[in-house]
């Protein structure tokens, strides 16, 4: 160290532990935010369909499920626009219990597209303690899963994924169907993974024929076709086996002490979901709607 740094570097120290702790981040309960006329919902950034800007302007399904939901309790909609963490336990920290850091002040009063899962709901952290057990998981929306689409002028089908041993697939780096395609059959397919920075920049490279198909949620494989409008791509419809989970109903979260929020909202989101209005929502990005567990009995 030079030796001239020393002098700022005890005084950076000695500031930083002058500094006040971050302080949790306080939570409105369901009687604040109806007299302040405003619900304050996370949706994730940049994530199209479901969450996204366009000319200044939200957009996407969980956009417009947010937006119906506060028309519903007759409350103003405030979008917050939640960068993805590196774990769903560091959203929930960020902007449903306590806050970031940088926008301490800035706790949405729910978040979308969160798993509605028992075992992440009740997932014990390194020390045996829940890991969320601040948040209530309620709600589920939508039926999430993965999905595959193909160029048919290379790959007329997709029996089986064993295909991607001779055929280049596209995945989006760091994501599930990444880890899943690289040791399937003893990492047989990993030769012909090629990685992306996003699903987007894998369908580009699909229509410029660097790759014969693309894996992604199935939502991002839906809104990518429609904006794609190209016949010669198309949905595959093969299994993956030794993948694990591969359906998952996605719903919102809450502070656990605001569940007369979850109870209100709840109520709103089961006339969306039984009227058709859900479904509609869907179809008007170009999505397919499959309805969660909890209402598959009732359809």
């Amino acid at each position: 160290m030079r030796l001239g740094l020393l002098p700022r570097l005890l005084t950076a120290l000695l500031w930083l532990a002058a500094l006040p702790a971050h302080a949790q981040a306080p939570v409105r309960d369901y009687d604040a935010i109806v007299e302040s006329g405003v619900l304050r919902v996370a949706v994730y950034q940049d994530f199209a369909p479901y969450s996204f800007q366009q000319n200044g302007q939200g957009r996407g399904v969980d956009v417009e499920l947010a937006r119906a939901l506060a028309e519903g309790l007759d409350l103003e909609l405030e979008l917050i626009w939640a960068p993805p963490g590196e774990k769903l336990d560091d959203d929930l920290r960020d902007y449903v219990w306590r806050g970031h850091y940088l926008r301490p002040h800035e706790l949405a009063d729910v978040m979308l597209r969160v798993p509605y899962d028992r075992d992440f709901a009740y997932m014990s952290n390194e020390f045996g303690e829940l890991a969320n057990d601040l948040v209530v998981m309620f709600g589920p929306y939508q039926r999430e899963r993965w999905q595959l689409a193909h160029d048919r002028r290379r790959l007329a089908e997709v029996p089986s994924v064993a295909v991607f041993q001779q055929h280049p697939i596209g995945v989006e780096v760091d994501s599930v169907p990444s880890f899943y395609l690289s040791s399937v059959f003893d990492g047989l397919l990993s030769r012909q993974l090629h990685h992306y920075p996003n699903v987007r920049a894998a369908f580009a490279g699909m229509k410029q024929g660097e790759v014969d198909a693309v894996m992604a949620l199935r939502g991002e494989i839906d809104w990518q076709l429609q904006q794609a409008a190209d016949p010669r791509l198309a949905l595959a419809q093969n299994a993956y086996p030794k993948m694990g989970k591969q359906v998952w109903d996605i719903g919102m979260a809450v502070h656990q002490s605001n569940r007369q929020l979850a109870y209100a909202l709840e109520e709103q989101l089961e006339g969306l979901i039984l009227d058709g209005r859900m479904k509609a929502l869907y179809a008007r990005y170009g999505l397919q709607y499959e309805l969660p567990g909890l209402y598959q009995d009732i359809e």
